[in-house]
């Protein structure tokens, strides 16, 4: 999608701090971190969010999570624990039209989250 933040990062057109990439999904940290580790982890094809993802494409789902785990193990925080998290929707935080998921982690998290 010409206008989407994401896509253009997914395609190299816009700088980010890639931490792992793959042929179907880019992890890069996040511009604003709210924990000392905060990775985004995305698809490289346009879904605007969580739903219309698993609605049309059950395994790319599986892949994404699957990346958000190993970047959670990459940056030594499985044992801690960490939190993937998906904003769904300008009322739930989701403030880009492309499904991300936050690998957040490195310090203790409160629920509920604020």
């Amino acid at each position: 999608m010409a206008d989407c933040l994401f896509c253009g990062i997914a395609a190299g057109e816009i700088p980010a701090t890639i931490v792992s990439a793959n042929p179907r999904t880019v992890a890069f940290r996040d511009i604003n971190p709210q924990a000392p580790v905060h990775v985004l982890v995305i698809p490289r094809a346009h879904h605007p969010n969580l739903a219309e993802l698993a609605a049309v494409d059950g395994a790319l789902l599986s892949d994404l999570v699957a990346h958000a785990r190993d970047v959670a193990l990459a940056e030594g925080i499985t044992d801690s624990g960490y939190r993937i998290v998906f904003n769904t929707g300008p009322e739930a935080g989701q403030t880009v039209g492309h499904v991300h998921a936050h690998v957040l982690g490195g310090r203790p998290m409160s629920w509920p989250p604020g």
